[in-house]
């Protein structure tokens, strides 16, 4: 495929009918037009314009290759013009990945929100406790929270969680409330199933804020999916370490009743994670600034 700027050339020409006023129209001097048109004829070995002093006219195969320049160049505009309103207005479909807990307790009540201010959007959310490829498997963005891999892609911080330890009323009655976190070594651990068989959890010195990690017993139970551990927790089943976007509501209700505060680690980074471009997509641009603004503040102010 050839350099499509001289049936662009050609087709103004044809419409202003002068190679001055295509200049004007093109942003080239009439010597420029000229050439442009000259190179295009010994390409196709035709001559397409009948030039004279006072006017120019089509040849027969110049009025038939115009027909078809003319289709050429409006699709190439209206393709260009769907682009730049892609990158103005969002619209589209973003495809999102986002963690299965998050995805349904937070994300789930965000996205009726969104999808109202930006009626033209559609959203293809997958829910799901991996890391996804963004390139490799065409997502758009993904919600990641966490540490980090280091990678190329952009990540952008929208909220923060933090890290609670927490159990039952009746299991504290039972069993005692730890005053430091050594002592969970004499407790029923409820444990994330996706962490290594022997299982740490981060805390902080309370006055120097200097990080430490304590091995917990295997517990009664392990599973990949926070939300299962928090409802076992609240059965009295155990000891559960829990980020506040999953454990909050039962937190706040009473069911369960947090210890160690004192002992908790910074809390953990929710992200928004996208591949890096010149030319970030309304689409994507418009939902990481709803995310950032929906979950602005601590997690209970959030809506």
């Amino acid at each position: 495929m050839h350099d499509l700027s001289g049936i662009a050339v050609f087709t103004a020409v044809v419409e202003v009918g002068s190679f001055t006023k295509a200049g004007e129209r093109l942003g080239l001097s009439k010597s420029a037009v000229s050439k442009q048109i000259t190179r295009l004829e010994e390409r196709l070995g035709a001559q397409l314009l009948n030039r004279t002093t006072r006017r120019l006219n089509l040849t027969e195969v110049g009025q038939a290759f115009y027909e078809r320049c003319r289709r050429i160049v409006s699709e190439a505009e209206e393709a260009e013009l769907a682009v730049t309103r892609l990158q103005v207005d969002p619209r589209g479909i973003l495809r999102l990945s986002a963690p299965v807990s998050f995805g349904i307790e937070h994300l789930g009540r965000a996205l009726p929100d969104f999808m109202a201010r930006y009626p033209d959007v559609q959203i293809d959310m997958e829910c799901a406790d991996r890391t996804v490829d963004l390139l490799e498997e065409g997502f758009d963005m993904a919600v990641r929270i966490g540490r980090l891999a280091d990678s190329s892609l952009i990540a952008k911080r929208i909220a923060s969680s933090r890290r609670m330890v927490l159990a039952a009323p009746d299991y504290w009655r039972r069993h005692g409330k730890p005053t430091h976190p050594r002592e969970l070594a004499n407790h029923h651990c409820l444990t994330y199933a996706y962490q290594q068989s022997q299982q740490h959890w981060d805390f902080a010195e309370p006055e120097t804020r200097a990080p430490f990690t304590v091995q917990v017993p295997t517990g009664p139970m392990h599973a990949n999916n926070g939300h299962v551990l928090v409802e076992a927790a609240i059965g009295g089943r155990g000891v559960v370490m829990s980020p506040c976007f999953i454990c909050g509501e039962a937190w706040r209700d009473g069911r369960l009743e947090p210890a160690l505060e004192a002992f908790e680690s910074d809390p953990v980074g929710i992200h928004a994670v996208y591949p890096p471009s010149r030319h970030l997509s309304a689409k994507v641009r418009a939902f990481i600034d709803f995310l950032t603004s929906r979950f602005a503040g601590p997690e209970e102010t959030w809506p």
